[in-house]
């Protein structure tokens, strides 16, 4: 019986506490995958910290809520159109979430297209019927899936040299 209540009790937390309490989940490391890269570029230099997914829009701290951070600049809105032909990146968001195998865990997918021309990112926060919506674990959202937003300036300055520098070795022998 006692088992019993506090199982309901845990149950009953988890309901009213708002689900952002529970996705406090640090990025360790960052993957990057596609056009002109032959393996993954696995980041996990303390740099990444500064991506942390669970911060912006739909986020809170100490009663207020985010406006800045992750990779996206929440502050342009919504793009309605971007060019074509560009270069495009599945970007994977992992945490070392305690308890679980194997030791990094996918919390958040993103795609990220590149232009050349214009030394302009976009990120693609999947919405509700996209295949890596089920890597956005207990997360509610910030407002902006299913649409496509400018990249950071810091995104761009750190992702950028390492995408280049993996495209630059190209297959290893």
């Amino acid at each position: 019986m006692k088992g019993t209540s506090v199982a309901a009790l845990g149950l009953l937390i988890m309901s009213v506490v708002p689900m952002s309490l529970f996705a406090k989940w640090h990025t360790d490391k960052i993957t990057i995958e596609g056009v002109g890269l032959t393996t993954p570029v696995e980041i996990t230099s303390p740099e990444i910290g500064q991506f942390e997914v669970f911060a912006g829009p739909g986020t809170w701290g100490n009663g207020v809520e985010g406006r800045e951070g992750f990779i996206i600049n929440w502050s342009k809105g919504i793009v309605a159109e971007r060019p074509t032909g560009l270069q495009h990146y599945k970007v994977s968001f992992h945490s070392k979430l305690p308890g679980e195998r194997p030791a990094y865990q996918v919390i958040y997918v993103v795609s990220y297209d590149y232009d050349p021309s214009m030394n302009q990112g976009y990120i693609y926060l999947p919405g509700k019927t996209d295949e890596w919506i089920k890597f956005q674990r207990m997360w509610h959202g910030h407002g902006f899936e299913g649409n496509w937003a400018c990249a950071t300036s810091a995104w761009e300055n750190f992702v950028r040299p390492l995408i280049a520098k993996a495209r630059a070795a190209g297959p290893s022998h």
